[in-house]
């Protein structure tokens, strides 16, 4: 079954300055992934679940380091993978790979970014409602600055499009983003 979900719950746009494009090697997202599971030991999770498609290799990162098992639901807010097109507010998740197994227990919920917060917002939405977590916690890369949702923990804030390792090269001029010094939190 599939869920369509209208978040958020404050209609917002991300921000895009239009000052450059980031680009995250893959020795950054090792680095910033070994900060986030530094970070999320604490909460002990019994399963990290990867939004797909860029929340799973984050999760799959921190459930190598965290040696806790990942599952993977999927999601889709954006309309396509164009460069800085603007989210429809509409979730789309795939329930049927809810983990149903999970219910009752810790979950650590991953994505790459935080645009809008629309994604996280239904995904946790249709955890609680369909598993019942004992707590949830959400974790990405990077936040967009003109999110109002804030994740209990990330690493980067963005005003600009974003470029993970695993997406296709955009065919413009990309700018690394700072090698990260630590996590933050709301």
């Amino acid at each position: 079954m599939t869920a369509h979900l209208a978040t958020p719950r404050v209609p917002s746009q991300r921000i895009f300055e239009g000052q450059r494009i980031w680009h995250m090697s893959t020795d950054l997202l090792t680095a910033a992934t070994s900060l986030l599971a530094g970070a999320e030991q604490p909460f002990a999770p019994d399963v990290i679940i990867g939004i797909a498609r860029g929340g799973v290799p984050v999760a799959s990162a921190l459930s190598q380091l965290m040696r806790v098992p990942d599952q993977v639901i999927t999601a889709r807010h954006n309309l396509d993978d164009r460069i800085m097109v603007q989210a429809t507010g509409r979730v789309t998740i795939d329930t049927a790979g809810l983990p149903r197994e999970r219910a009752g227990q810790r979950i650590l919920l991953v994505d790459d970014i935080c645009g809008t917060g629309a994604t996280i917002d239904a995904v946790r939405a249709a955890l609680d409602a369909q598993l019942r977590p004992a707590a949830v916690r959400t974790v990405v890369l990077c936040r967009n600055s003109g999110s109002p949702v804030m994740p209990d923990t990330w690493v980067w804030d963005v005003a600009d499009w974003t470029v993970f390792p695993w997406e296709t090269d955009p065919g413009q001029v990309t700018e690394s983003l700072p090698v990260p010094a630590g996590v933050r939190h709301p």
